[in-house]
């Protein structure tokens, strides 16, 4: 679908707006093999690429007043789209510390809605030879443009080779529809007479979800679905409400043979190992927690509707269980039970309501939310997103792909968050933490490292049923 003159959903528009208020870009890293080719070249070879890639060729557009979604408008590739940096050291610590520093921006997605970073001949990098340079290429991208799932799509589709001649004539075909429409205006002409219409359909969809909310318990107490999740205190994770001043990243690279075991899934292995590392962290730092919630995004199968199709899902890490082959199935357990209660076709009435909303109302209830305030029931003490981004047969000027990482975004309330991501014959965990919250991340990516080395060892262990 070609992006260009269609309005953001509400769904993507309320990631747009949070943008001004909180840093939620998406972050993807990408280790390549360093190549001669000067970074003049690369980035002509990177805008040759976009061209064929329609997606990375918009902008948004606000309606005047924001009387209506914002829309996307199409636009050309700018040179400044692609970055390089200059460390002070062109050394490992030094390209995660870039890193760290480079998470707590955020894109104006009115003048484009992704960058390209690219730091060279970095030295000790993961899984390369000593003395072998990599490039480090990040792709920030607006949350409103994409979900983790589709970002990984759009960064495949980057640093991919492809001759296909016909590739731009769709991006070209946008651009001179889009040189035909006056900015900003046919979306706010067609809102104006249709508010009162959005209004009612709002409150229609209002009661139509208060409906299957009814229905939803109907079915909870008959026990044909599971439960909700369940909330829980705040901890030390979870910060003490203000935005977070700084950001660090660590990283996490393996061989995927080493994180898998027959009969779970890498993210319930992971989410074992992070269970059993935060006890140990937070015991390191005196504070108790008798129980410990993920956040953990669940991708939704859609070809069409919102950029982010995902929902989230509050995980129980089942930190009372001290035995981890059993801590693990109750894990699963827990995440199919979540899958199970977002997969009903009445949870659907929720998002119909919410996209029903008319864009003025939806924008006033995001800029207004009280987001300096830590809640005293928190969905999550952490985020765990997985994502596996194909096969490892990626390349930038040359150079083959190694590995790739990603960063889920920290905020007032979840201030450590882990990111799997699979690439090829690699899986690596990615760590985004304030450092006024996890005071040294070095420690805790030590107990994390030790933890999924113990945790693959006991599940490993385990006697088959």
């Amino acid at each position: 679908m070609n992006l260009a003159g269609t309005a953001l959903t509400p769904r993507d528009a309320t990631m747009y707006w949070l943008s001004t208020r909180t840093p939620n870009d998406l972050f993807l890293l990408y280790a390549f093999a360093e190549t001669a080719e000067p970074t003049a070249v690369l980035r002509r070879s990177i805008a040759d690429r976009v061209t064929r890639i329609p997606d990375l060729l918009v902008r948004v557009l606000a309606t005047p007043a924001n009387i209506a979604y914002p829309i996307w408008a199409t636009c050309e590739f700018l040179d400044e789209q692609v970055l390089e940096h200059e460390p002070p050291e062109r050394d490992w610590g030094a390209l995660t510390t870039a890193v760290g520093d480079l998470l707590g921006g955020t894109l104006d997605a009115a003048h484009r809605p992704w960058r390209l970073h690219l730091f060279r001949n970095i030295t000790a990098a993961p899984g390369f030879a000593a003395g072998e340079p990599a490039l480090i290429a990040v792709l920030q991208l607006s949350h409103a443009l994409a979900d983790g799932r589709r970002a990984a799509t759009l960064a495949r589709a980057l640093f991919t080779d492809s001759s296909d001649p016909t590739a731009k004539t769709a991006a070209s075909l946008s651009n001179s529809l889009s040189r035909m429409i006056p900015e900003g205006w046919p979306a706010a002409a067609m809102a104006i007479p249709r508010f009162p219409i959005a209004m009612a359909r709002t409150v229609f969809r209002g009661f139509a979800a208060y409906r299957a909310e009814q229905r939803l318990a109907e079915l909870t107490s008959a026990g044909v679905i599971p439960p909700p999740a369940r909330t829980g205190p705040p901890n030390l994770l979870n910060g003490t409400g203000s935005a977070p001043a700084a950001h660090t990243a660590r990283m996490l690279v393996h061989a995927a043979p080493d994180l898998k075991v027959a009969g779970h899934t890498v993210t319930v292995i992971a989410a074992t190992a992070i269970s059993l590392a935060l006890q140990r962290y937070l015991d390191s730092r005196a504070e108790t927690a008798d129980s410990l919630l993920a956040q953990v995004p669940m991708a939704v199968a859609t070809d069409s509707g919102p950029r982010n199709s995902y929902r989230d899902l509050t995980v129980d890490l089942s930190i009372r269980e001290p035995n981890l082959p059993r801590r693990a199935d109750r894990i699963a357990a827990d995440m199919s039970q979540r899958r199970h209660r977002a997969e009903h076709p009445l949870q659907e009435s929720r998002s119909r309501a919410t996209a029903a909303i008319p864009a003025p109302i939806l924008r006033r209830d995001i800029m207004g939310y009280p987001m300096d305030q830590l809640p005293q029931r928190v969905s999550g003490h952490t985020v765990i997103s997985s994502v596996h981004r194909g096969p490892a047969d990626l390349s930038l000027a040359g150079g083959p792909v190694r590995f790739t990482a990603g960063f889920p975004a920290i905020g007032s309330v979840m201030r450590l968050t882990h990111g799997i991501h699979g690439l090829g014959n690699t899986i690596t965990l990615s760590l985004h933490a304030d450092p006024a919250t996890i005071a040294n991340l070095d420690t805790y990516a030590e107990l994390l490292n030790a933890a999924l080395a113990e945790a693959v060892s006991a599940l490993r262990l385990q006697p088959e049923m």
